[in-house]
Formats: structure tokens, sequence, C-alpha cells
């Protein structure tokens, strides 16, 4: 399936009913007064959240979406029904912007979340209402309110404790696979990763965790050179993220080069980005020569980075290490989070 993260869809309310023009025709009733109903007011448009949705592929096709009108009022004082709520749903880390001036409405963060994005209209007043001692036989009632229409930009950022960050065919897919009950699609080429994919991490002494295995980043992609900012802006909904380097292909002459490219890419893209914690990784440590190149890219990154790990994703050396470490760290974010909430 196709990975979509911006949508744009139209949204209508129903219209209201209208009231009703009524008198009472009874036998043996000499003089029957107004007893026209009101109209039912038209549904409203919601959008929720939901966790079983990933992507908005779901509005690739279906744009248009109406709720329905409440019905009109009729005869001895009977109200319309009111239309039913059409509830759209969308998943988690979605972000709701009016499509003509990109004002943000609102930013999905948590399962079930609800939004009203339009008003139903408001049912119009049966001729009973404006009955009085000076006019006791009103032959006129209110029309319902017509719905709202609304154009929508969707938005999806996809919402992870861990981000992994990194060059094309760094082995990002691997590790989540890995680390993870994910199973995405890889193989030996770049932009293997065309799909960000999340997986949920189970650890045997913290709670479990979700990883993100966002697609490689090369020199350029804050511009959209590459997968570009379609995918960047994904990295910054995670709450830290681990830098995966390839041992394999780490210039002699540059060993700085692979780290250097991808934290640019995120400083350029935005400052915020360039500031998250990081976790660096070195992988493919079962590479011939790789070893070596793992001891001397770790001398010249301590000083910039201590938090450093060697490990093989597709042999799973140094992997069940690496996965505790992650897990604690969430905890500590969590905690950190929750205790300035």
């Amino acid at each position: 399936m196709k990975f979509l993260d911006e949508a744009l869809i139209n949204v209508q309310s129903g219209d209201g009913g209208n009231g009703c023009v009524s008198f009472r025709r009874e036998k043996h009733v000499a003089k029957g007064g107004p007893n026209g109903g009101d109209g039912g007011k038209g549904g409203n448009v919601l959008l929720q959240t939901t966790s079983r949705m990933y992507t908005l592929h779901n509005f690739r096709f279906k744009r248009h979406f109406r709720a329905e009108r409440g019905q009109h009022g009729r005869g001895k004082n009977q109200s319309g029904k009111s239309g039913t709520d059409l509830i759209i749903s969308i998943p988690i880390g979605t972000i709701v912007q009016e499509a003509e001036t990109g004002h943000v409405l609102k930013e999905f963060v948590k399962n079930d979340e609800f939004f009203l994005a339009v008003r139903g209209g408001r049912g119009g007043l049966g001729n009973q209402h404006f009955a009085s001692s000076r006019r006791r036989a009103p032959r006129y009632a209110q029309q319902g309110e017509p719905g709202q229409t609304l154009s929508l930009k969707l938005e999806l950022k996809l919402l992870a404790d861990v981000g992994i960050i990194g060059l094309p065919n760094a082995g990002k897919s691997t590790l989540v696979s890995k680390l993870s009950s994910a199973r995405p699609k890889v193989a030996d080429y770049p932009f293997t990763t065309l799909t960000p994919s999340l997986g949920v991490v189970d650890s045997h002494e913290n709670d479990p965790f979700v990883i993100a295995d966002i697609p490689g980043l090369i020199e350029g992609a804050h511009l959209g050179v590459g997968l570009g900012t379609r995918f960047l802006r994904h990295v910054e909904r995670n709450r830290f993220l681990l830098h995966l380097v390839d041992l394999s292909t780490v210039p002699p002459k540059d060993l700085l080069g692979p780290y250097e490219t991808v934290n640019e890419e995120l400083r350029k893209f935005s400052t915020s980005l360039s500031e998250k914690a990081q976790v660096v990784v070195l992988n493919k440590v079962d590479k011939s020569g790789a070893s070596a190149v793992a001891e001397e890219l770790r001398k010249v990154l301590e000083p910039l980075n201590p938090d450093i790990w060697v490990i093989s994703a597709i042999k799973g050396e140094g992997v069940e290490p690496l996965k505790d470490y992650l897990a604690g760290l969430v905890e500590k974010v969590r905690q950190t989070e929750y205790d300035k909430n």
C-alpha cells in the first residue's frame, strides 16, 4: 500500500430541516391552532483519531464527505429527525489545516481524540412558535440553516519514541525488524524504504516503545532532494533519534562525512531537529575491515557524541543490549515529559 502523508478533503455538514406550517384539523374543534413542528438539525462532521490507521491512504480516492441533513418538521407538532453526525477516522499524528489559509485547526497526538470540523445547520422553527394573541394563525415557518462547507488539508507526522535516521541503505529497516515485530521490506540497494514503518519494541524491564524507520536522507534533503522534506517532518515527532551509520561505506579520509551529512540536513530543515538527542549506532560491523573503521570513527565521534554503539543488525550482534538501553532511555524521557506536565 502506498504511503500517503498529505491529503486534501472537502467536508460539508448537513442542512437543517425546514419548519412546518400546519394547523389542527380535528372533528368537533371549531378553531384549530397552528401545530407545525420544527425541522431537525443537520449532522456535524467530526474527525476522530484511531490507532488502527497508519496512513492517509483512505483519502486518496474519497475526498468529499457530507453529513446527513435534518428532516423537515411535520404537523401535529412533530419535529423532524436530526441528521446523523459523520465521523471521519484519521491516524494519530495528523495535523488539520484550513486548505486555503494554512491555518492549523487541530493537531492530533492521542487515540480517540475528536475535533468538530463543521457544525450542522440549525433546524427551522415551525409555525407553532409564531402564534400570538394578535397573530393566531401564522402561515409561515423558518427555513433550516444550510450546512457549512470547508476544505481541509491533512498532514501526517509519524508518532514514535525513537526515530531511526541515516543515509540510504544504512540498514534502518533491518534494524527495525530485529528490534520489533515489524517486517518492512528490505533489500541491498539505495532508497529501499519508500514508506516509513513503525515497530513496537518489547522490553524485559520497561514498557514497550515505538520505533520509526525514517527513509534515508541525502545531501539537499531539506530542499526536497531525494525523498527530501516529505519525510524530514516525520522526524520532528520522535522523542529522540537513533543515528545509524553504515561502517562499510565510511570514507577513510572523511570518517565524519556520513554522520555530518545527515545532521546538516536536520539543522537546515529545523533547528529543533538538530537539537534532538541522538544515539549513534555504527552498523554492519560484520563486514570486512568494519571493526577497524568502527574504532577510528569512535575516536572522532566521542567528542561530539559519546553515546555510541557498534552492532551488526543483519547478524543480530549487539542488538539485544541496544534494545534494553533504548527502552531505559525512552522511559527516562517519558518520565521527564510527565514531570514537566
